[in-house]
């Protein structure tokens, strides 16, 4: 019989980390999940088999608690999903010093402290470690001016995960920046251009298409490579 698969997702309650889990029981992982408040785990709650632990990523006591628990854990997925979209209005002469600091944390240095943590239990020779970027963090893309905080943000994470990479010297390892595409999230809103489920099938397929093909890729949900 070939063995199950092991996926961690951090940020599951809700949006694109709910429906990643979702996508991958339906292929037949195990699935280990992280959201805040294990005792409310939404819809999360209906996936059968999934082992839910609590993780708020900013919280060193907790990032250490996490990794204890899943000491001898060995994983073919580490998704590292959890961000927010920071202050609205992003006025720059309105936006507090706060508030931008909990958004670069979140969004750029969580992520990394999560991999720090982790990426040593990833499968040699065909683990796949993948945070959710977006497109917007592409600095030679011109866009997203009405939210021009969470694109620094976005910018951020993708250095970030360049310089984990180095310091990382794991070749074996495939480390994806993904872009889910626009998607009919709270995040998203209405008006996207994509639903959940088209998101997470195509991010899914790419995670299987690269495992065991080592190195860095910026890619959206359909695996056209980004430019950085």
């Amino acid at each position: 019989m070939t063995e199950h698969k092991t996926a961690l997702i951090i940020g599951a309650s809700r949006g694109l980390g709910l429906g990643l889990v979702q996508r991958l029981h339906e292929d037949g992982w195990n699935i280990i999940a992280t959201v805040r408040d294990p005792q409310n785990p939404g819809a999360l709650a209906e996936v059968p088999g999934v082992r839910i632990e609590r993780l708020e990523m900013n919280d060193t006591a907790q990032l250490d608690g996490l990794k204890q628990r899943l000491q001898g854990e060995v994983f073919d997925l580490l998704f590292v999903n959890a961000g927010v979209m920071g202050p609205l209005p992003q006025d720059l002469e309105a936006v507090s010093v706060g508030d931008v600091g909990d958004l670069f944390f979140t969004n750029a240095v969580a992520p990394i402290r999560v991999a720090q943590r982790l990426s040593d239990q990833l499968r040699q020779g065909s683990g796949v470690l993948a945070f959710m970027s977006s497109i917007l963090g592409s600095v030679g893309i011109p866009d997203g001016g009405e939210i021009c905080l969470y694109k620094a943000s976005k910018a951020a994470l993708n250095s970030m995960i360049n310089s984990f990479v180095v310091q990382l010297q794991r070749p074996d390892l495939c480390v994806l920046a993904m872009h889910p595409g626009w998607v009919k999230t709270d995040m998203g809103g209405e008006n996207a251009e994509i639903d959940v489920l088209t998101s997470t099938r195509g991010m899914l397929e790419q995670i299987k298409a690269h495992s065991g093909k080592g190195g860095l890729r910026f890619i959206n949900y359909k695996g056209e490579s980004l430019a950085w």
